[in-house]
């Protein structure tokens, strides 16, 4: 089973996939004029300016349910691994990644705030991939196809963020805790199901509270104390970025035979880290309130500088500056070591070891301390965000079957296959605590590549609707407007929440100037 996991990853991982999410940020950011750039201060507005309401989350607060899926383990464990196996100049490619995918990430989020709709359940807003593939093209002859490749979607997502991607969270936190205060593999796997189990059974709006008070909070501290021991050793910053842009093109000798390594584990840890086309963005960018879509793809495309440009380069500088790498010829740790920093003791794991030892070298002890409670909470929390994902896809597998009564106590199939897919992820978390890093993380890579694979193709049929919105947005802002999407007028076709959303505020407009 090893083997044949390992070989479908290599499949899944192969350079098609690299060459198309690279160049499929580089053709959105043209078409778009580089909005990650031009409208980066609009970025910051709306994230600060957005509303809530009782059936959607403020902008922030999609903004912290996505980041707490983007910041985790791939921003300590992923960023080591980058460096272990393709050298410090994975770091420039994984910066690079981020850059082209903030564009990606502004298309499918915008799609994902377009097509959104009610819960049946719960009357909260819902989203994402699965959606925008059945409704897009619905009114087209591909009607057929594309609903058909909207439930592909959502089974290939629920499998991913509710069974292989949550046991790479808590393997880590179980490795961390391990380093640092020797507590038992099945000692984290208790502890983690029970705090899990409280705040994903209380709903999106739990989720979205606890993702907003722990988020931010976390990602600044851990920013700031990297940076700390950083500029603790500054002397070594002209170094590293020499090492960073020499190993990404080769021009270093010692790293000229993992360049193309560098660029494989640049993109796919760079995607797993920031998400920017993964798929999983859109799910918060629909439960947000907002007046336009445009608005929540702004705030998405940010949080993807969040995610590596901020939290990753601290970590990959940390990793660097102070000795603490290795890296291994041939994308493995049984390869042999063509360069170490010469901080690591022989035998350290590839994984969040390399920063706690990293922070040790400026606080004996507590800097292992430190990286196994950041990891705690940034994986809890993207694991929580991987539950409502997996729920909100289920929600769409089920439709409205979802609110028929079965069973003898009279409740719906939805409530019944909601607490089924909470037992799922409760006991996928529970094995990777358990578990060993490599077949974590290979699972991991599986969820993550077939996610990738099927939006990105499907963003690229799509796109229209989503450039539509943008050039909608910059005109009406040009007019001194706060922007209000219309999809008839713009002739997007199946955008049906916002269709009656504009029916209902004029509605309500007209029942005011009446009284």
């Amino acid at each position: 089973m090893t083997d044949f996991l390992n070989d479908l990853n290599s499949i899944i991982w192969s350079n098609p996939l690299v060459y198309l999410c690279l160049g499929v940020g580089v053709y959105f950011s043209i078409r778009s004029r580089f909005l990650q750039i031009r409208h980066v201060p609009e970025m910051i507005r709306v994230m600060r300016h957005g509303e809530s309401s009782p059936d959607g989350v403020s902008s922030f607060q999609a903004l912290m349910i996505s980041l707490a899926g983007r910041v985790g383990t791939g921003n300590i464990a992923g960023v080591a691994t980058a460096i272990a196996f393709g050298g410090p100049g994975a770091l420039f490619w994984m910066w690079a990644m981020a850059f082209l995918g903030a564009s990606t990430s502004f298309v499918e989020c915008t799609l994902g705030q377009i097509y959104k709709t009610r819960d049946p359940l719960t009357n909260e807003y819902r989203g994402g991939p699965a959606y925008y593939f059945s409704k897009a093209l619905a009114h087209t002859k591909a009607a057929p196809f594309f609903k058909v490749y909207g439930l592909v979607f959502a089974a290939v997502t629920v499998l991913a963020c509710g069974l292989l991607l949550p046991s790479v969270q808590s393997n880590s936190m179980a490795i961390a805790m391990s380093q640092a205060w020797g507590i038992a593999d099945w000692a984290v796997a208790v502890g983690v199901v029970i705090v899990l189990a409280f705040v994903i059974i209380g709903g999106v709006k739990r989720i979205a509270t606890f993702a907003t008070i722990v988020v931010p909070f976390m990602a600044v501290l851990y920013i700031l104390f990297a940076l700390v021991v950083v500029f603790t050793n500054a002397s070594q910053i002209p170094d590293v970025l020499r090492l960073i842009f020499a190993s990404a093109f080769g021009i270093d000798s010692v790293f000229g035979s993992v360049v193309g390594a560098a660029v494989m584990w640049g993109v796919k840890r760079g995607i797993y880290s920031n998400e920017a086309g993964q798929g999983t963005g859109p799910h918060a960018a629909a439960a947000a309130e907002v007046s336009h879509p445009a608005k929540q793809g702004f705030v998405q495309a940010f949080a993807v500088y969040v995610d590596t440009l901020f939290v990753c380069s601290a970590t990959g500088f940390l990793i660097i500056s102070t000795g603490a790498y290795r890296v291994f010829e041939g994308e493995s740790a049984d390869g042999a070591v063509i360069a170490e920093g010469g901080l690591l003791p022989g035998g350290t794991d590839v994984g969040p070891t390399f920063v706690q030892i990293g922070f040790d070298s400026m606080w004996s002890g507590a800097g292992s301390t430190f990286v196994a409670v950041s990891l705690a909470f940034f994986c809890l929390t993207t694991i929580i965000a991987y539950y409502y994902m997996a729920e909100t896809n289920l929600r769409f597998l089920m439709g409205k079957a979802s609110t028929i009564y079965i069973g003898p106590l009279r409740s719906t199939l939805g409530a019944n296959l909601t607490m089924l897919l909470q037992a799922l992820i409760l006991v996928s978390v529970a094995i990777g605590c358990v578990s060993t890093a490599s077949e974590a993380w290979t699972l991991g890579d599986i969820g993550v590549g077939l996610m990738a694979w099927l939006n990105i193709i499907g963003i690229l049929i799509l796109q229209q609707p989503a450039f539509k919105a943008l050039r909608d947005y910059e005109k009406q802002k040009k007019e001194g407007k706060d922007p209000i999407f219309d999809p008839v007028a713009l002739g997007i076709v199946g955008a049906t929440f916002w269709e009656s959303y504009g029916r209902a505020d004029d509605t309500r407009e007209a029942a005011t100037l009446a009284k």
